[in-house]
């Protein structure tokens, strides 16, 4: 008996059986990902600080924190003082 695009019911069959084997496939993939990722799961704390370490060094974030705590010592005396504004004498 063939369907209304001119095939059988032995080729449609055959579709769905292939089609079948080709999910099987993709589902047992699927499952060794997810397998995969568990095993990540654990060292995703470790793996967020070392990326936040490491931006933070690139955006140059050492240098800008020691001179933010080491500038005071060299800049000199503070004459006068108006909120974020200072008059420094630097002999």
């Amino acid at each position: 008996m063939a369907t209304s695009n001119n095939r059988t019911a032995e080729q449609v069959r055959l579709d769905i059986e292939a089609e079948r084997d080709r999910l099987a496939a993709s589902v047992d993939d699927l499952r060794d990902g997810v397998g995969s990722m568990a095993s990540l799961k654990g060292k995703l704390p470790a793996a967020t600080a070392a990326a936040f370490g490491v931006g933070f060094v690139v955006a140059g974030g050492v240098g800008a924190t020691m001179r933010l705590l080491m500038r005071r010592g060299r800049e000199g005396k503070t004459k006068a003082k108006f909120g974020p504004f200072s008059l420094v004498d630097r002999d």
